[in-house]
This record gives C-alpha cells, structure tokens and sequence, in this order.
C-alpha cells in the first residue's frame, strides 16, 4: 500500500504539465505528482480515460477523487496558506462553481498558457 496520495494528471497536456509544476514549487501538496503516462493506473485503480479526462487525487487506501474536487484535496494537504482555499472550494455553494470552473479550464486548456493542440479534452468516459 502507498503511504501517500498521488496527484495525477495529463503529462501530454502543456497547460497541465505547467500546471503540475506550480504545485511542486509553489503549493507543494502532500503527495506524489505523477503525469498518467508515466503511472502505474492499474495499481492506483484509474483508467488512461479518467487521467486523461481530469487531475485525479488518489489516496492510499484506493479512493480517487477528480476535478476540482481533486484541486481542493491536493491545496489542503499542502497547508499554510492553501489550506483554506481548498476548504473553500469543498463548500456547498462554491463546489458548484469550482467544478464548473474546473470544466470550463479543462474544456479550453489548449488555448491557455502552455496549451496546445495535444491538450485539446478527450470525450467524457463512460
């Protein structure tokens, strides 16, 4: 079993890989950050559709979390300063907001800074 969580997300996506990056240096969660391409999936219990879909937050014990309810889980194991803006986004009327601010990044991530057209969002999996 891992001891700690990994933050998985799309090592193809420049946005992502930009992203990614950030948190090491700047957020720095409590966690292992691993691009998809690069993760066992099988063993973290996800598919190449789920990591390449959204950032995915699986915790030791198995359970996975997407979007930016995984954003929210990787700001509050960093601490300090994050902490509460993770809370933030796990309370009922801004976890709305968040997800569908989460999407709308997700869905135009290959316009952004670092974007490019490989960044462009697979269809939702089943």
């Amino acid at each position: 079993m891992r001891s700690r969580p990994v933050l998985v997300y799309d090592g193809d996506c420049g946005f992502c890989s930009m992203s990614a990056r950030f948190a090491e240096r700047r957020v720095q969660p409590r966690c292992d950050i691993v691009p998809g391409q690069l993760a066992d999936l099988d063993r973290l219990g996800v598919t190449r559709e789920q990591a390449e879909y959204e950032v995915l937050w699986v915790t030791p014990t198995g359970t996975v979390e997407g979007g930016a309810r995984a954003v929210a889980k990787a700001l509050l194991s960093a601490g300090g300063f994050w902490a509460p803006l993770g809370a933030t986004l796990l309370l009922p009327g801004v976890r709305w907001a968040a997800r569908r601010t989460y999407r709308l990044v997700a869905a135009h991530r290959h316009r952004l800074p670092g974007g490019t057209p490989a960044c462009t969002l697979p269809r939702r999996p089943e």
